[in-house]
C-alpha cells in the first residue's frame, strides 16, 4: 500500500539524525514492529477533503503516527514494568523510555505549526490522565482506559488530515470510535482499511462530514 509506505518514509526521515546509532535502532524497531494505522488515515482524510495531497502532509502524518508509536511504546512499559523484572534488561527499558519520549517529541515537533497543534498536547494530556487511572481500575476498566489511546489517535490523525487540506477542523470524525480496535493493537493497513472503511473516509468533506468528538 503507498500510503503505508509513504508514512513510513516520512517516519523514517524524521528520526533518521537520532543519536547514539542504538536509540535509533529501539526507535526504528519499535516503529517497524507496529502498524502505521493512524498516519494512513491522516493521508486519506487530507484526499478526502482536497483530493490531492496537501504540502508536507506525509510529514505531518508522520508526526501522528510518532506520536502514537512513543505513547504505545510508553504504555507497554507501564504495563509490564520490566525494571520489577528479576531477570529484565534494565538497560533496554532504560533505552525504550528514551525512544518513547523521542518519538512522541520528533511527532509535536512535525504539528507543530499545523492547525491540530493543540490536538496533539491534547493527546498526550489524556493518555497520562488515562494511564494514572489505570493504576487502581479493575480489568475491564483498565482495557476501556487503554483503549482510549487508539480513539484519541484515530482523532487526531482526521483532525491532521482534514485542517491540513483546509477543511474545517470541527467537520470530521465520529468515525474515530467506531475504527478504534477492541484491542491495544491495530491491525495491518491493508485489511483495517476495508471497503467499508475506505467509503467511511471518503465521505468526509467540508459540507458532508460529522462534527468532531474532540477531548480538548
Amino acid at each position: 500500500m503507498e500510503e503505508a509506505a509513504a508514512v513510513r518514509r516520512a517516519a523514517s526521515e524524521a528520526t533518521a539524525d537520532v543519536v547514539p546509532g542504538e536509540l535509533r535502532e529501539t526507535i526504528d524497531d519499535h516503529v517497524a514492529d507496529g502498524s502505521v494505522v493512524p498516519g494512513v488515515l491522516t493521508l486519506l482524510s487530507a484526499r478526502a477533503v482536497s483530493g490531492d495531497d496537501p504540502d508536507d502532509l506525509a510529514e505531518q502524518a508522520a508526526g501522528v503516527q510518532l506520536i502514537y508509536d512513543g505513547l504505545r511504546l510508553t504504555r507497554r512499559l507501564a504495563r509490564s514494568n520490566p525494571w520489577r523484572e528479576a531477570d529484565a534488561d534494565a538497560e533496554d527499558a532504560d533505552m525504550a523510555v528514551l525512544a518513547a519520549d523521542v518519538l512522541v517529541s520528533r511527532g509535536f515537533y512535525l504539528l507543530a505549526r499545523t492547525e491540530a497543534a493543540e490536538d496533539a498536547v491534547a493527546v498526550v494530556r489524556s493518555f497520562g490522565h488515562d494511564q494514572t487511572d489505570r493504576e487502581d481500575a479493575d480489568d475491564d476498566r483498565a482495557a476501556e482506559l487503554d483503549r482510549r489511546l487508539e480513539v484519541d489517535v484515530l482523532e487526531l490523525a482526521v483532525t491532521v488530515g482534514v485542517t491540513a487540506a483546509n477543511g474545517p477542523a470541527d467537520a470530521a470524525a465520529g468515525i474515530a470510535a467506531e475504527f478504534a480496535p477492541e484491542g491495544p493493537r491495530f491491525d495491518a493497513v491493508d485489511s483495517f482499511f476495508d471497503d467499508t472503511r475506505r467509503s467511511q473516509v471518503a465521505s468526509l468533506s467540508p459540507d458532508g462530514g460529522r462534527a468532531l468528538n474532540r477531548n480538548d
